[in-house]
Formats: C-alpha cells, sequence, structure tokens
C-alpha cells in the first residue's frame, strides 16, 4: 500500500469498517456466560447487538445447545437466515475453521475432510464472504497467550490445551484453488485469511493465474504460533506489499487486540475484535465482551475523527458480489501491476 503524504489524515481514509467475532468457537460458554451465546435466539440477537454497537462485518460461528460448536450446516443456514431477518445489511462472514467445533474433550481442533470444508459454499442463504485460509500451515493459538488469559478457563484442561496447542491449518494447494472456485461459483466472497507475506503472495499467484478472479479482501493474522507476529515490522513488512485496491483487516489475539486495531485505526486500515480474539480487557481485570470491544474501538475511532463505516459503505467498500471476467480485469480493480505480456506467472500444473 503507498502511505503517502496526509495518509494519516482522516478525510484521505475510508471509513472504518469493524469486524465483530462475537462466537468463541476455541471457548466454552462457561469460560463468560454473561456473553458466549448458546440458544439459537441468542446468537440472532448476538449479532444484532454487534451491528447496533458499530460493527458491520459479522465473522460467524454457530453453537449447539449443548454449548459445543455445530458442524451442521443446517446450523449455519439457520444463523444466517435469522441474521439477515434482523440485520439484512451486515456483511455475513462464515468463519471456514467450521471444524474447530469439538466432538471430544481431546479432539477440539479435529479439522472437517476436504469435502465437507467445501460444502460451506452450499449454505443457503448464501452468507457475502467465507474465509479461506492459504498455504498449509502451524497454528498454535497459545504461543502468544499468558497463563492469566486461560485461567479457571475450559482451556485448563490438558487435553483441550494441547489439542489447541498442536493445531495446524490444512490448506493445501488444490485443496484452495477448488475451494475458491466452489465459493466464486455461489456468488460467495473468499475472505482471504493471510497469517504471513508468503501466504499473501500465494493469493495474489491464484489472482494473476485467473483461479480468484474477485475483490482482494482479506486479513493480516497476528497470533503467533505460525501465523505472523504482532509487531510494527511485521505490519510493515506485510502491508508494502499488499495493493492499494485492497480492504485489509487486521487481526491479533488476547491483549495484543487492542494496540493491533489502535495502529489499523491509525494507518486507515480496518479491525477485528470480539470473544473469539480475547475474553480480558487490557489489564485482565475483567472480562470484556464484543459489544463493549466494539464500543472502545468506536471511541477511538471517533477521537482520531475517522467516521465508522455504515453497512452500505462497508459493502461498497468490500465489493460484495462483485466479480471480474478475465484476469487483467481482476488484477486492474484490485490495484496490481498488470502481469508481464509473455512472462512466466510459474508452474501451475502438468500439461499434456
Amino acid at each position: 500500500m503507498n502511505f503517502l503524504d496526509g495518509h494519516l489524515f482522516p478525510e484521505n481514509q475510508q471509513p472504518l469498517i469493524i469486524t465483530a467475532a462475537p462466537y468463541a468457537p476455541s471457548w466454552m460458554p462457561s469460560d463468560f456466560p454473561e456473553d458466549i451465546a448458546v440458544t439459537m435466539e441468542d446468537q440472532i440477537q448476538k449479532a444484532v447487538d454487534c451491528y447496533n454497537a458499530g460493527a458491520t462485518v459479522l465473522h460467524l460461528h454457530v453453537r449447539e445447545l449443548d454449548g459445543k460448536g455445530s458442524k451442521r450446516l443446517s446450523k449455519f443456514n439457520e444463523l444466517i437466515a435469522g441474521v439477515r431477518a434482523r440485520v439484512p445489511e451486515m456483511i455475513i462472514q462464515v468463519g471456514g475453521s467450521i471444524s474447530f467445533a469439538p466432538e471430544s474433550d481431546g479432539a477440539a481442533a479435529k479439522w472437517l475432510s476436504d469435502d465437507t470444508r467445501h460444502m460451506l459454499a452450499e449454505l443457503e442463504p448464501t452468507p457475502d464472504q467465507v474465509t479461506v485460509t492459504v498455504n498449509t500451515s502451524q497454528m498454535n493459538i497459545l504461543e502468544q497467550f499468558d497463563h492469566r488469559d486461560i485461567a479457571g478457563s475450559s482451556m485448563e484442561d490438558p487435553e483441550v490445551f494441547n489439542a489447541y496447542k498442536e493445531m495446524t491449518v490444512p490448506a493445501q494447494p488444490g485443496w484452495v484453488e477448488e475451494h475458491v472456485r466452489r465459493l466464486s461459483a455461489a456468488g460467495i466472497q473468499s475472505a482471504f485469511q493471510c497469517y504471513n507475506l508468503n501466504s499473501f503472495e500465494s493469493v495474489e499467484r491464484l489472482m494473476r493465474r485467473g483461479i480468484y478472479k474477485g475483490p482482494l479482501v482479506m486479513n493480516w493474522v497476528a497470533i503467533g504460533g505460525g501465523m505472523d507476529s504482532p509487531s510494527i515490522y511485521s505490519l510493515a513488512n506485510f502491508v508494502r506489499a499488499v495493493p492499494d485496491g485492497a480492504v485489509l483487516t487486521v487481526e491479533s489475539s488476547v491483549c495484543n487486540v487492542l494496540p493491533v486495531n489502535t495502529m489499523g485505526i491509525a494507518m486507515g486500515l480496518h479491525v477485528r475484535c470480539g470473544t473469539e480474539d480475547t475474553l480480558w480487557n487490557q489489564t485482565r481485570t475483567k472480562k470484556m465482551g464484543t459489544v463493549a470491544q466494539i464500543e472502545q474501538l468506536v471511541r477511538i475511532s471517533e477521537e482520531m475523527s475517522r467516521p465508522i463505516a455504515t453497512a452500505k459503505e462497508a459493502r461498497e467498500m468490500c465489493r460484495i458480489g462483485e466479480f471480474y471476467d478475465t484476469v487483467d480485469e481482476t488484477l486492474q480493480a484490485n490495484g496490481f501491476a498488470p502481469n508481464r505480456n509473455g512472462g512466466q506467472q510459474g508452474f501451475l500444473r502438468k500439461v499434456g
């Protein structure tokens, strides 16, 4: 991204898109019963509350009545329909990590089969986005945690702790290509989760080779443990590669969430918060729900005179429902340099 003179002035920045992640799939309701919704009505209401607080993107997971994360697409369909009815303009972003749902205490981080993950393209009503991981990598979400972050929680169970500590994200090239194709065919935007610069570069190659022909909307995921580190050096290195036409949201975990989001607000990027990312306030003196976290970011953004995006503005900025016919059109729309005429775009597959 080109940070030119005046890029820190609010008149030169987009309105702030806030993504809410209130469903907290790695936690149990007992970890924060006042805020983690269980019944379908409460899960729908949580989306409404986040929207009213200022969030225009909903990162969606679903729980069963026993409190465990749901793998049933019928439950996802039910929640999506409920949110659509109550806050129709909110951007619904289904978390591609549907399989975080534990079937037993020791299998808390087991992923579903590739074929089952592809079925997210068949959700009805159709979500606006599904998050897409690119490149298989370690995802030790606990590496940046302090012991205080899990004190008294379900994560203190050694089996659960070790399951999340040892978790990897399966996202091989063939799976990613097929997943992106199916989502695009269904009119669903791929929201790319970029864990570092090499995963972003792989996304760029998907676009340069015509596998993904849509807007570049993505998260910089700075949670350590195989993902990027939540530091200004990593962020600066990442945004240097990102084209100006992209919509980039910063994402972190535990007590890194607020500082990273504050940097994102100041730089003109977009932000994500919620109990999926942290249960605590910045001093760990009390738990802080998703709505309170959204309200905090609204206050910070208002202090900087950066307006909060309306749902209409967020949809326009993310170009929801927009796809392109050609590689050239895709690259131009997203601010990339065009492919070199006759240049090598990398080895795709064996021919003949």
